[in-house]
């Protein structure tokens, strides 16, 4: 084949690969995740947990990921982005459906930590997977059709899980079973797609040749990436605190079902329109800063306004929290790759890590959060809105890497 033949066929063949990575976005990370908070009520119900049980369970995803997404970042850079795939989709799917089969508090914590530990392992490999078949302005592209499918995922599963598919189905077990196997089916695509453009597996393994001391030790040198990692702790604190006690608490002040869960629905549906939007918009200005400065203070104004909201406040308070929810994620993702010394060298680890960090904040602000209830139900807003504001301060020392700053 000519060599114009062959980068035509490269061409074609990434965006596959990100339809793919949208694909497993969408139905093997986000949909998995996020049916559990429109499943709670059903959930406690059935095994009698109680707000702060149910707020350990939310949070003890994101404090499994914090042990293990480091090393999938690691194992990513080490030895390529479709074994990783392959094996977290399958071993996620694995655990979801163990989910289903809970009987416990215990045994729903338990298999929850399982799934969180095996679940966050592929998200640095879908990220890293972006800067290694798009480059130039194509990856703020790439990042943001991620970013969008898996708000499209959240928007969805917060749709459908409690009041299409629980009853569909037979129940919640029927339901994280359903997302369990769907996990497993995306596994097997990835088996047969490519390693890396224009690389066959072996020439690929032999490239893949970073040892983990190395990448750690390039990674954490690094200022921007703690920088960016602070901010990640305030602000994805602040959202993974919020979507989980929602619709409990509007169900709890008297909201229907379907309109409790309809407010998720709205901030998925606004995060997911706009992430996009909300990439070029940073292309246009030249600036990723000033976009992610702006979306974390949106963030903090909006989950700040839902413990004084009500009524039509609330969707307004929760549509202004998710706007750029998903703009934020595909930016942070970005500027992380964008960073000096991480390209796509480092970028699973770099990945890894900074997602290491914030998961100090998504782990305790949904049980600390639920557990203020008992003053107030409107006092788990103050402190995740306060979370997001104090994040804010962290952007003195953030250096800028859009392109105006790159000229």
């Amino acid at each position: 084949m000519r060599p114009a033949d062959d980068r035509s066929s490269v061409s074609k063949y990434r965006w596959y690969i990100l339809a793919l990575l949208a694909l497993t976005g969408s139905f093997g990370f986000a949909m998995p995740q996020m049916c559990m908070p429109v499943l709670f009520k059903e959930i406690s119900e059935d095994l009698g947990l109680n707000l702060v049980q149910v707020g350990a369970v939310w949070g003890i995803v994101p404090f499994a990921g914090m042990f293990v997404i480091l090393l999938g970042g690691l194992l990513s850079d080490r030895f390529g982005t479709k074994k990783i795939l392959v094996a977290g989709c399958f071993l996620a799917g694995l655990a979801g459906i163990l989910r289903g089969m809970s009987d416990s508090f215990v045994t729903l914590l338990a298999t929850m930590f399982l799934f969180g530990m095996l679940l966050v392992i592929t998200a640095p490999a879908m990220i890293r997977a972006c800067g290694i078949w798009f480059s130039g302005r194509h990856v703020g592209l790439a990042n943001g059709v991620l970013s969008m499918s898996m708000g499209l995922g959240f928007l969805v599963s917060s749709m459908i899980s409690a009041t299409v598919l629980s009853p569909l189905l037979g129940g919640w077990r029927n339901v994280l079973i359903m997302y369990g196997g769907l996990s497993i089916v995306i596994s097997v695509l990835w088996f047969f797609t490519r390693t890396e453009p224009g690389r066959d597996e072996q020439s690929a393994e032999k490239a893949n040749t970073i040892s983990f001391k190395e990448s750690l030790s390039q990674v954490v040198h690094i200022k921007q990436i703690w920088i960016l990692g602070l901010i990640m702790v305030g602000q994805i604190g602040c959202i993974q605190g919020m979507l989980g006690y929602l619709p409990l608490y509007l169900r709890e002040i008297g909201w229907a079902e379907t309109a409790a869960d309809g407010t998720m629905a709205a901030f998925h549906g606004v995060s997911t329109i706009l992430a996009i939007p909300i990439v070029l918009l940073s292309d246009k200005l030249g600036s990723r800063k000033i976009v992610l400065f702006t979306a974390t203070l949106m963030t903090a104004i909006g989950v700040g306004l839902l413990s004084v909201s009500n009524g039509a406040g609330v969707w307004i308070s929760v549509i202004i929290a998710g706007m750029a929810r998903d703009g934020f994620m595909a930016l942070q993702m970005t500027t992380l790759m964008e960073t000096e010394g991480v390209g796509t060298k480092y970028a699973g680890t770099a990945i890894g890590f900074i997602h290491t960090i914030s998961r100090v904040g998504e782990m305790l602000s949904p049980p600390i959060g639920n557990s203020l209830a008992s003053i107030n139900l409107r006092a788990p807003f103050i402190l995740w809105g306060g979370m997001a504001a104090a994040a804010l301060t962290a952007f003195i020392f953030l250096k800028d890497t859009g392109q105006r700053h790159r000229q």
